[in-house]
């Protein structure tokens, strides 16, 4: 019997999430979108925000990998906090925009901007996200 390994993705895109930044990384200049950069920064009400955005490429030491024709890549920082997540976009008579199944999570802010997970710090008391949401 062979024992076969399976490594968890870091993190992966929806051939919804694909599409629609593959769009977005046409309409900037040439050069300036190459790949997708994933993070995880300090702040929101929960502890942790994510940040996505394009970057010319990758940097020393990140983590570099592909989903759906994107190029992604995620610091060593903020790859234990994205182990396993999954970007989707969702678009509905009311709102469009990206969503981040993150199995990490363990509580997230009520409005939804921010998250923290089992080992997150918890930020000081008052400490809102930006989008009117202060509490806990």
């Amino acid at each position: 019997m062979e024992i076969v390994e399976r490594k968890e993705t870091l993190v992966s895109l929806t051939e919804s999430a694909a599409v629609k930044i593959k769009q977005l990384q046409a309409q900037e200049p040439e050069g300036e979108a190459e790949v997708l950069r994933v993070a995880v920064q300090g702040g929101g009400c929960s502890g942790f925000e994510y940040a996505l955005g394009f970057d010319r490429g990758p940097q020393e030491g990140d983590h570099e990998l592909e989903s759906h024709g994107v190029t992604i890549v995620v610091d060593p920082w903020s790859a234990p906090y994205l182990r396993g997540a999954t970007i989707d976009f969702v678009e509905t008579i009311q709102e469009a925009g990206f969503k981040i199944d993150n199995p990490n999570v363990v509580a997230s802010c009520g409005c939804g901007h921010s998250f923290q997970v089992a080992e997150g710090e918890v930020p000081e008391p008052g400490y809102g996200c930006g989008s009117g949401c202060g509490s806990y």
